[in-house]
């Protein structure tokens, strides 16, 4: 089957359970209220329906092992398509059924809704990891597990200077090269792009002319073509998987030699399905298990997945899943925290939830996070990150660079928010 066959039927056997349990109560009346906004049908669909499918069943497992102290919790949420007029339709609905806290999802709408989130007071927990969100004198109620975008770009290029580039034929010879594909309208995709190309000035790296590659884009020779001209050691890629397999696809098969650097959402367990040989070697931050992963708490994941989606092979579940669950259990020790001060409010939440957080565990680190510390001054949730690499069709940790550890002042003074 080719690429675009194995997606659609990926997207026909996935779409049926996100659309049955889209509007499930998970609890009764004078139950917490929680809302969601996801992306099941548009430009990141391919990735964005394991995440809804995960936290819906997240939120089970909170509900089935003691709620927020006792207290249940009614998760309602929709589909706006990754359509941002439809995020802010939607969130004016979630606003007026007086949820707590909202699971958010893409980095456009997420920044779009970011200074009403904070006229409102509501705690926006998002699948966007945008280090734009992390200033909390700009995105003071804007939260997420990972380390963000620009951390993550940072480390996936360290780890690739550090461990791939001195095997390189030319290592003695001249300087690396890299070269950034992504989406130029897409906030999510040019997100880290300043980050990154920031990172490879101070390693000494010649850096290439970026190249457009749509979301939706299945066909991408001629920007290999482009990219051939210039011959980069190392790409960047910043867009979701069905894209970025396509690009690898064409790369491999025009002879572009250059590695691949993806970002969070473009490298996952349907990249070597989709990409096969030409998917070898690449190399992405890895801030929580692969769904494949049988440590920590992913037994008790998997048996969510099989009890409330059973009609979704595990076999067709991603690490997505995975992040959804730490985005839903993060949140949880806030309300936890919060409603134990007494405070069950969206500051509550806030500041006697988050930000009393300092090197906490989620999961016990059961899901492969890093502990986060969320202060008032600064809402990055870590520094440290794991990167990994996909060798022999499997995905394994090569390094963990500790961004904030190795460059202190520059995290410190310069970092913050981009």
């Amino acid at each position: 089957m080719n690429m675009k066959g194995l997606w659609i039927k990926t997207l026909l056997v996935s779409l049926v359970p996100v659309f049955l349990l889209g509007f499930v109560s998970l609890a009764g009346a004078g139950s917490i209220r929680i809302g969601g906004l996801t992306d099941c049908t548009g430009a990141t669909s391919d990735v964005g329906k394991d995440y809804a499918l995960g936290l819906v069943e997240a939120w089970h497992y909170v509900n089935d092992t003691g709620g927020i102290n006792g207290k249940k919790v009614k998760y309602t949420w929709f589909d706006y398509g990754y359509r941002i007029p439809e995020a802010l339709t939607k969130y004016k609905l979630l606003k007026r059924m007086r949820v707590l806290a909202i699971e958010g999802w893409g980095t456009g709408d997420t920044e779009a809704l970011s200074p009403t989130v904070l006229k409102d007071k509501l705690p926006y927990v998002s699948a966007s990891f945008s280090a734009h969100l992390t200033d909390p004198a700009k995105s003071a109620y804007n939260l997420f597990f990972a380390p963000d975008y620009s951390t993550q770009a940072r480390a996936a290029l360290t780890a690739w200077y550090e461990t791939r580039w001195p095997k390189h034929k030319d290592y003695n010879k001249r300087r690396p090269r890299l070269a950034c594909v992504y989406a130029f309208p897409s906030p999510y995709a040019s997100s880290p792009i300043k980050a990154i190309k920031d990172q490879a000035k101070m390693l000494g790296f010649e850096i290439g002319p970026d190249q457009d590659v749509s979301l939706t884009a299945i066909d991408t020779k001629s920007q290999i073509m482009a990219l051939k001209k210039f011959a980069p050691d190392v790409c960047w890629h910043g867009n979701t998987t069905m894209t970025v397999s396509a690009t690898m696809r064409d790369a491999y098969a025009l002879g572009l030699g250059a590695d691949w650097l993806v970002n969070f959402w473009g490298f996952d367990e349907n990249l070597p399905k989709m990409a096969g040989e030409a998917a070898e070697g690449a190399m992405c931050a890895a801030p929580a298990y692969f769904f494949g992963s049988n440590k920590g708490i992913m037994k008790t994941v998997k048996e969510y997945c099989k009890k409330y989606n059973p009609g979704v092979p595990l076999k067709n579940r991603l690490k997505f899943t995975v992040a959804a669950w730490n985005n839903v259990l993060l949140l949880r020790e806030a309300m936890v925290r919060a409603d134990k001060a007494g405070d069950l409010s969206g500051p509550g939440i806030l500041h006697k939830g988050f930000e009393t957080m300092r090197g906490f565990a989620i999961a016990g680190g059961g899901l492969g996070s890093s502990p986060v510390t969320y202060t008032a001054t600064d809402h990055r949730p870590t520094g440290l990150v794991p990167v990994a690499e996909l060798k022999g069709g499997k995905f394994q940790i090569v390094t963990t660079i500790d961004v904030k550890g190795r460059w202190p002042k520059k995290w410190k003074t310069e970092w913050l928010g981009w």
